[in-house]
C-alpha cells in the first residue's frame, strides 16, 4: 500500500506519460474508441479499489493540492485558442445550430433525471450535471463541476463510462451520417451556399513550441490559477453551485477569453500542456474511486442512452423546420459531445476546409460547458 503521497502522485505522473505516450506514438486502434485519459480512469480507480492508495488524509492531501491549483491552470489554458471574433464571424445560423443541440442535450438531460431519479443515488444530480458539462463542452469541463459539487467519486465513474460509451457510439454515427448527407439536405431542403463564405476564412497561425512559449503556459497559468483561487476564497457562497472553486473557475475563465483576442492567446503548447493536466486531475479523481459499486453502472448507461435519442430527434426536427443541413447538426452535435478532440475531424470527413467550424464549435463549449452543467445540475437538484 502506497502511503506517502509525493509518491501517490508520482504514480499518476508515471501512469499519465506512459498512456500519453502510448496513445499519441502506437497508433494503436484502441484509443480511437477508449481514450487514454478513460483509460487513466479505468486504472486509478481500479488500483484504489485493490488497496493500492492509502485512505489517510496525509497520502491524499498533496495529490488534492495538487489537482486544486491544476483544474483552473487547465482551463484557462484550454481558452486560449478561444477567440471571440472568429466565433460571431461563423454567423447567426451555425451559432444557432450549436446552441440548439446544447439546450436540446441539457433538456433531455433534466427529463431523463426526472423520470428515474429515484432508481439512482440520490446525489446523482452532481453526476448528470457533470455528465452534461461534458456533453455540452468537454472533459475538463467535467471534472470542474464535479470538483465544485463534489460528487460522491463512487458514482463519478458512471458518468465517465457513461460519456466514454456514448461518446464512442455517437461518433460513429457521425462519421455514417456523412453517406447520407446529400438525401438529408434533400429532405429538409437545405441551402448549402452559405458555408462556402466560411471555408478556409477561419485556419490559425501555427508556432513551434520553445522554451519561452512553455514558460508562460506552465508557469502563467499556474500563477493565474493560484491567485484566482485566492480571490475565489475571498468572495461570498451561495448555496452549493456558487462556493470558492466556482468563483475560482469563473475568473480563470474569464481571463482565457481576454487572453485570446490577444497575442498571448496563440501560444504554442497551451493545449498540449492543458492536456497533461487533465490526466492528473482525472488520476486524483480515480484515485477516490471504488469499483466495487460498478453493478448501479447499466442505469446510467440507459439514461445517457435516452437523453442523445431526445438530443437526435431534436436535431431532426431542429433542420427540418429551419432548412438545415447535415453539416452543421453533425458538427454542432459532435462539438458538444465529443468536443474538441472529435469534432474537427467530423467536420473534415464533409468538407476539409471547414475544420475550422468545427474547432470554434467546440472552443464555445470549453467555455459553457462548465456553466451549463452547473446549471442544469442546480435544476434537478430541485427536483
Amino acid at each position: 500500500m502506497i502511503t506517502d503521497g509525493l509518491l501517490m502522485l508520482g504514480v499518476l505522473l508515471a501512469l499519465s506519460c506512459v498512456l500519453i505516450v502510448l496513445e499519441r506514438t502506437t497508433g494503436w486502434k484502441v484509443f480511437k474508441y477508449v481514450p487514454g485519459m478513460v483509460f487513466m480512469y479505468l486504472l486509478c480507480a481500479t488500483l484504489n479499489t485493490l488497496g493500492v492508495f492509502g485512505q489517510d488524509e496525509a497520502t491524499r492531501e498533496p495529490v488534492a493540492q495538487i489537482k486544486d491549483v491544476l483544474l483552473p491552470a487547465m482551463i484557462f489554458l484550454f481558452l486560449f485558442g478561444c477567440d471571440l471574433r472568429k466565433i460571431i464571424r461563423l454567423g447567426p445560423k451555425l451559432l444557432l445550430t450549436f446552441f440548439v443541440a446544447a439546450a436540446s442535450l441539457s433538456a433531455g438531460m433534466v427529463i431523463v433525471y426526472a423520470i428515474f431519479q429515484n432508481a439512482v443515488h440520490n446525489e446523482s444530480w452532481k453526476v448528470f450535471g457533470a455528465l452534461l458539462a461534458s456533453w455540452t463542452g468537454g472533459s475538463a469541463n467535467m471534472v470542474a463541476v464535479q470538483d465544485i459539487l463534489q460528487a460522491p467519486e463512487n458514482i463519478f465513474g458512471y458518468a465517465l463510462i457513461t460519456d466514454t460509451i456514448g461518446y464512442s457510439v455517437w461518433l460513429m454515427l457521425m462519421f455514417a451520417s456523412v453517406a447520407v448527407s446529400p438525401k438529408f439536405n434533400k429532405w429538409t431542403k437545405a441551402n448549402t451556399s452559405y458555408l462556402e463564405s466560411h471555408a478556409g476564412e477561419l485556419e490559425d497561425e501555427k508556432h513551434p513550441v520553445t522554451v519561452a512559449s512553455l514558460s508562460i503556459v506552465v508557469f502563467g497559468a499556474i500563477f493565474v490559477s493560484t491567485v484566482s483561487i485566492w480571490i475565489g476564497g475571498l468572495l461570498p457562497e451561495y448555496g452549493a453551485v456558487i462556493n470558492g472553486t466556482t468563483w475560482s473557475i469563473l475568473i480563470v475563465s474569464l481571463l482565457g477569453l481576454v487572453i485570446a483576442v490577444t497575442p498571448l492567446g496563440r501560444t504554442a503548447g497551451s493545449s498540449e500542456v492543458a492536456t497533461l493536466m487533465l490526466f492528473v486531475v482525472i488520476g486524483q479523481i480515480a484515485s477516490g474511486s471504488d469499483f466495487s459499486a460498478i453493478t448501479q453502472a447499466p442505469i446510467y448507461l440507459l439514461m445517457g442512452a435516452i437523453v442523445l435519442a431526445f438530443h437526435a430527434a431534436v436535431m431532426v426536427v431542429y433542420a427540418k423546420l429551419t432548412r438545415t443541413e447535415l453539416f452543421s447538426l453533425a458538427v454542432a452535435s459532435t462539438a458538444n459531445v465529443g468536443g474538441i478532440a472529435s469534432s474537427p475531424v467530423v467536420a473534415a470527413a464533409f468538407n476539409k476546409q471547414l475544420v475550422p467550424v468545427g474547432v470554434l464549435y467546440a472552443l464555445i463549449g470549453s467555455f459553457m460547458g462548465t456553466f451549463v452543467g452547473l446549471a442544469v445540475a442546480q435544476l434537478m437538484s430541485a427536483l
